[in-house]
């Protein structure tokens, strides 16, 4: 016998740009909005029976509807005004969810001040934010961010590893440590500035890769992820991702000259990948 498994359905790269104006000084939100609905979609599937379907076209319009009237101050707030709305309009929804992709900018800095009304963006970096809810539950909220550059050109080191017969790698003490990282975290209370907590957390996080002694990757990782829960009370986890983007040490002595740790190849093919979680005990 075939039956139909889990699925769902919805709209993918919504994007959207929204202006505050406040005077002379505005703000600016890139979002890019993925949005899906979850429910009892199996005549649609089997049969062809679109009774119970929302248009995905519809589901782009509500995106661009609601943030026309939004007072959200962030990509949490705006995915839970989006998920409440569609299970408050579509009693065949049981569940809805929303991820928003947000691109910061950042106001230039022009005459030794902000620029009220021009803009940079801030490098490759994404904010991300999910929120899924079920009908008559509480919305859960994930935040996250990814395409995080940093680069450590100190306290950064890798030895005392297993060797065999394959192993070509040497131990140093000196390294540069570079990664291209991304994480998200969960949310263990309502009632989040989720702004300020993604303040607290990212400052926690960097300034725990700039300072700490690293003896490996995965160390710096979770020393990261422990510096983010000892310093956001609100979080219940973190999902670290730090894939090892090398920088290979130039022989020069084929040139003549020497090479104390000044000239490098930066490379991201072939990486090493380290992830894990850190979660609070019990």
């Amino acid at each position: 016998m075939i039956a139909l498994g889990e699925n769902r359905y919805g709209k993918s790269r919504v994007r959207v740009m929204r202006v505050e104006r406040a005077g002379e000084r505005h703000t600016v939100d890139e979002w890019n909005v993925e949005v899906w609905l979850k429910g009892d979609f199996q005549s649609c599937f089997e049969d062809g029976d679109n009774s119970r379907i929302l248009p995905t076209d519809t589901m782009k319009n509500t995106v661009y509807f609601l943030a026309r009237g939004s007072k959200a101050a962030n990509g949490e707030g705006f995915a839970t005004e989006l998920v409440t709305y569609l299970l408050n309009n579509n009693p065949q929804v049981e569940e809805a969810g929303a991820n928003i992709a947000a691109t910061p900018w950042a106001h230039i800095r022009a005459g030794g001040k902000e620029h009220g009304t021009a803009f940079i963006q801030e490098g490759a970096r994404i904010e991300t934010a999910t929120v899924t809810c079920s009908r008559d539950a509480k919305p859960t909220v994930v935040s996250g961010f990814r395409n995080l550059a940093i680069l450590k050109t100190a306290k950064s080191g890798f030895a005392g590893y297993i060797r065999d017969k394959l192993t070509t790698l040497k131990e140093t003490h000196d390294r540069l440590l570079g990664t291209l990282a991304s994480g998200e975290w969960k949310y263990a209370a309502d009632g989040v500035d989720y702004s300020a907590a993604r303040a607290r957390i990212m400052d926690a996080l960097l300034n725990t890769f700039a300072v700490h002694d690293s003896l490996s990757v995965q160390q710096t990782l979770y020393a990261m992820g422990k510096a983010a829960l000892e310093t956001e009370p609100g979080i219940s986890e973190i999902n670290l991702s730090m894939p090892n983007k090398h920088c290979n040490l130039v022989d020069l002595s084929p040139l003549g000259a020497d090479n104390p740790n000044h000239i490098f190849v930066p490379t991201d093919e072939p990486h090493g990948s380290i992830e894990a979680c850190v979660r609070r005990a019990g």
